[in-house]
C-alpha cells in the first residue's frame, strides 16, 4: 500500500499555471470518486491552496503515476504538465508532508495557515469517505508534528502570513499605510488576517461583504463593513486594496478598473489563486499591482537558521513515530475482520427488535445495512484510536484479546 503524491507549487510554476490546477471542493469530491473508480487506490486526499496543489494517493499498485492520474481527471496532457509537477513516494513523500505542514516548504517560511489547510484537506477527504487509514494517520500525525514545531520553536512568528510579508516588502520601499484608507475584498480566513494586519498597522479598513452573507460574517473589530457591489465606487478613496477571495472570477477586472479615475496612486495586492485581479490592471497608470508570488521572507538570520534546525529535529522524531505505525500496518486486515464480526454481532442482536417492529422487507434491509455500517465505523474508530495511542506491544495484546472474544461469539 505505497503512499504516492504529485504536486505543483510556487517553486515550479507561476500563479497562472497554478490556477489551472486549483480545486474547488466540488471538484475534489468528483476527483475522489473518479480516481477510486479508474485507479487501484484505497485513499485519496487533495490539498489545494494559493501556493500549491497536491494529490495524495494510498495505492494498491506502486506503478501508478499520480501525475498521470491527475491529468487524466483534469483532461490535461501529462507531457505538457510534466515540467510543473513533482512526484514523491513513500519516505520522500512522508518527509515532504511533515515539512509542508510545519511551514518549511511555504513561500513565507513558518506561515501559520498551512497546518490548518493540511488539517482541512484531511477533514474534507474524510467527510467524502476518501481518506483511508494510511493517509488518515499520515496527515493527522503531520499536523501533530507541525503543532509541536509551532509551540516549541519561534519559527512560526505572528507576522508570517502573505499579507505580513507584503507589507514588510512595501515598507522597505518606503510605502506605508498607517492612517490610510484600505479596502479588503473577501471575508474568509485570508481576508480576516489581512484586515486585522492592516488595522494593527494603523490603517482605516473597509471589508466587503456580499449581500447574501450579511449578518453572518465575522470580521475584526474596528473594520467598516461595506457591500461588495460598492467596491468600485469606493475604490477611488482608497490607498490600498487587498483582494483575497475563493472566487473563480475576477473581483477587479481591467475593464471595470479603467472606468475608475482616482486622483492618486493605488496599491493593489492580489492574494488569491486563481487571480482575483486581472493581471493587465498593472498597466493602468495609477495602479501598482502585486500578487502572491511577489513576496517572500529573509532566511539569512542566524536565529531563523537555528529555529529551522530545531524544527527539523522535531519533525525527524515525529516521522519515526509515523513509520513505526506504518510499518506495523499488518494489523489492518485483522482490524477489518473485527469490524465485520462486530457489525454482524450487532445486526444479529437487533433481529428480535426488527421482528417486533413489523417492518417491511425493504425497510428492514435498509435499517440492517445502516446499523451494520454504523457498527463497523464505531469499531474502526475504537481500534485505530487505540492503535495511535497505545504502545505497540500493548495494542497487539489488546487486539488479540478482542479477536478471541469476538470470534468466540461468532462460533457459538
Amino acid at each position: 500500500m505505497p503512499i504516492l503524491m504529485a504536486g505543483i507549487d510556487h517553486n515550479r510554476a507561476d500563479l497562472d499555471v497554478r490556477s489551472r490546477f486549483s480545486f474547488t471542493k466540488k471538484m475534489m469530491e468528483d476527483a475522489f470518486i473518479w480516481l477510486k473508480r479508474h485507479y487501484p487506490v484505497d485513499g485519496c486526499i487533495i490539498l489545494s491552496t494559493c501556493n500549491r496543489m497536491e494529490v495524495w494517493l494510498s495505492a494498491k499498485d506502486e506503478g501508478i503515476s499520480p501525475t498521470e492520474a491527475l491529468c487524466a481527471f483534469m483532461q490535461a496532457d501529462p507531457a505538457e504538465c510534466a515540467e510543473y509537477f513533482v512526484e514523491r513516494r513513500e519516505r520522500e513523500a512522508v518527509n515532504h508532508l511533515f515539512r509542508l505542514a510545519a511551514g518549511l516548504e511555504s513561500k513565507v517560511v513558518g506561515e501559520n495557515q498551512i497546518v490548518t489547510q493540511v488539517n482541512e484537506a484531511l477533514a474534507f477527504a474524510r467527510s467524502c469517505d476518501a481518506a483511508d487509514h494510511a493517509l488518515e494517520a499520515l496527515f493527522r500525525m503531520a499536523v501533530t508534528a507541525a503543532k509541536r514545531v509551532k509551540t516549541q520553536t519561534s519559527l512560526s512568528l505572528s507576522d508570517s502570513s502573505a499579507i505580513h510579508a507584503a507589507l514588510r516588502a512595501l515598507r522597505a520601499k518606503g510605502v506605508f499605510f498607517s492612517g490610510k484608507n484600505c479596502m479588503v475584498i473577501g471575508s474568509g480566513m485570508m481576508g480576516k488576517i489581512s484586515a486585522q494586519t492592516l488595522l494593527d498597522d494603523g490603517a482605516k479598513v473597509m471589508v466587503t461583504v456580499r449581500k447574501y452573507r450579511k449578518g453572518v460574517v465575522d470580521m475584526p473589530q474596528g473594520c467598516t463593513r461595506v457591500d461588495y457591489d460598492d467596491r468600485l465606487a469606493l475604490l477611488p478613496d482608497c490607498d490600498l486594496v487587498v483582494s483575497a477571495t475563493g472566487s473563480p472570477n475576477y473581483t477587479l477586472c481591467r475593464e471595470d478598473l479603467e472606468a475608475v479615475h482616482p486622483d492618486h496612486p493605488i496599491t493593489l495586492i492580489d492574494l488569491a489563486v486563481p487571480r482575483d485581479i486581472e493581471k493587465s490592471a498593472e498597466e493602468l497608470d495609477w495602479a501598482t499591482l502585486y500578487d502572491i508570488d511577489s513576496f517572500g521572507i529573509d532566511l539569512e538570520s542566524e536565529k531563523v537558521r537555528e529555529n529551522l534546525r530545531r524544527a527539523e529535529a522535531i519533525l525527524d522524531e515525529e516521522k519515526e513515530a509515523f513509520y513505526a505505525w506504518y510499518e506495523g500496518r499488518d494489523v489492518v486486515p485483522r482490524i477489518q475482520e473485527l469490524k465485520d464480526i462486530a457489525a454482524e454481532n450487532v445486526a444479529a442482536r437487533m433481529v428480535p427488535a426488527f421482528k417486533r417492529a413489523c417492518l417491511a422487507v425493504d425497510a428492514r434491509e435498509n435499517l440492517e445495512q445502516e446499523i451494520e455500517g454504523a457498527s463497523s465505523r464505531m469499531m474502526n474508530n475504537l481500534l485505530f484510536g487505540m492503535r495511535s495511542r497505545l504502545p505497540e506491544e500493548l495494542f497487539r495484546e489488546c487486539l488479540g484479546a478482542m479477536e478471541a472474544s469476538l470470534k468466540s461469539w461468532k462460533h457459538n
